[in-house]
């Protein structure tokens, strides 16, 4: 999620839209509803969305969230938070001239990390093809084929962060084997943006504890999200929640 809200999966495709094909009346738009619609849709394949004037210089433009793909990003906060963690992780690490991150289902971050340093090694993968604007740093993932990857992806990632588009159990199994397949072994550091009600899960499948940060959205989403974490952060990120 960045992409959540999300306990029900959509049928059609990986986030496909559900129609009621059993409704035999074809609905009539007037020409003021028609006129909103077609802007509605412009918006959505639309160029990234440019700050506000006074924001220019430290918001990070990105392209509209389309809640038909189950769409919601980070606020501004959350985004700089993580993405900071993120470069403290590389800047820690011995081999910086290899360090390569993975985002996964996670538009927001990546386009942070590459506004705070446009020099980090950071793929995005992610199932809306408008991001193929990051031309190689774009693979197109789809969590329902969870290794269908470049093979050269694997065991690749001294960071990966996931942020799955649903909060199923389905899903976070899926993504699960994702990370699995681009963590480099032994040696990786995983973040995880999810729900609170993945709790058991994440640490039953990738034994992740949560940290104190409270991720939140732009679309303030009732859901209560959760960052999860395989190390210990320390004084960053609120730290590991203490165990009961």
């Amino acid at each position: 999620m960045e992409e959540e809200l999300k306990n029900n999966p959509i049928t059609s495709s990986q986030n496909g839209v559900v129609v009621d094909d059993e409704d035999d009346d074809t609905p009539t738009l007037s020409s003021e509803t028609l006129a909103a619609l077609k802007e509605f849709l412009a918006e959505q394949n639309g160029p990234p969305v440019n700050a506000e004037p006074e924001e220019k210089e430290k918001e990070v433009a990105l392209v509209t969230e389309d809640w038909r793909l189950s769409q919601f990003w980070y606020d501004r906060d959350t985004a700089e938070t993580v993405a900071h963690e993120v470069l403290t992780l590389s800047q820690s690490s011995q081999s910086q001239s290899d360090f390569r991150v993975a985002c996964i289902a996670c538009p927001t971050l990546y386009a942070y990390l590459k506004n705070f340093n446009h020099d980090i090694s950071v793929q995005l993968l992610e199932y809306d093809k408008r991001f193929e604007q990051y031309g190689s740093e774009f693979t197109f993932y789809d969590y329902n084929q969870p290794e269908e990857l470049p093979l050269e992806m694997k065991h690749a990632y001294n960071i990966v962060v996931a942020d799955p588009p649903y909060l199923s159990k389905e899903c976070l199994e899926k993504v699960a084997q994702t990370i699995s397949f681009l963590s480099r072994l032994g040696e990786s550091y995983l973040l995880l943006l999810t729900g609170e009600v993945q709790r058991d899960r994440a640490a039953e499948l990738m034994s992740l504890r949560p940290c104190g940060f409270r991720p939140r959205h732009s679309s303030k989403l009732g859901n209560e999200f959760r960052l999860f974490t395989n190390y210990d952060p320390g004084n960053r990120l609120g730290g590991w929640e203490q165990e009961d």
